[in-house]
């Protein structure tokens, strides 16, 4: 706790903004799959998988947390992160990318309770779920990175 108290209030010097670009591109990615399984979630269907897991998982207990589909959760945790890395290449607001780059720790929790909840719960996978999880677990490696690299 001491040390996320640290990371919170100390500023990060000049982030390269190819890095943050990089990070937009790879969150919009994540959006983009997120809202995906959202669209098929609301259409009723299950999206094309090269493996019966999708089906699965997509329609298992695990899939919706008080009636609101997991998609649409990451779909909005997705645009959040690019909001806010967006937000920082236009304007160089130092307190959005820290805000945003601690956000993905929330991301990377979610994703690893997901990936718990596939292997020992649903036992079956969801490519598109895996791909999610990969792509948070990106972001999280590269905010650590970051974060470590860049505070003053």
């Amino acid at each position: 706790m001491k040390h996320l108290n640290h990371l919170l209030k100390r500023p990060l010097q000049a982030v390269p903004n190819k890095i943050v670009v990089v990070l937009f591109v790879i969150a919009l990615l994540g959006f983009t799959d997120a809202s995906f399984l959202t669209i098929e979630h609301y259409q009723n269907r299950i999206p094309p998988c090269t493996t019966a897991g999708c089906e699965t998982v997509l329609t298992s207990d695990y899939s919706s947390i008080l009636g609101i589909p997991v998609a649409l959760l990451g779909a909005i945790y997705y645009l959040i992160i690019s909001i806010g890395l967006f937000a920082h290449i236009e304007g160089k607001h130092e307190p959005s990318l820290r805000g945003v780059l601690l956000f993905t720790v929330f991301g990377f929790i979610m994703s690893m309770w997901f990936l718990y909840a596939q292997a020992f719960l649903i036992h079956s996978y969801c490519l598109y779920c895996l791909g999610s999880a990969a792509i948070s677990t990106v972001l999280f490696g590269s905010a650590v990175t970051v974060l470590k690299k860049y505070r003053v």
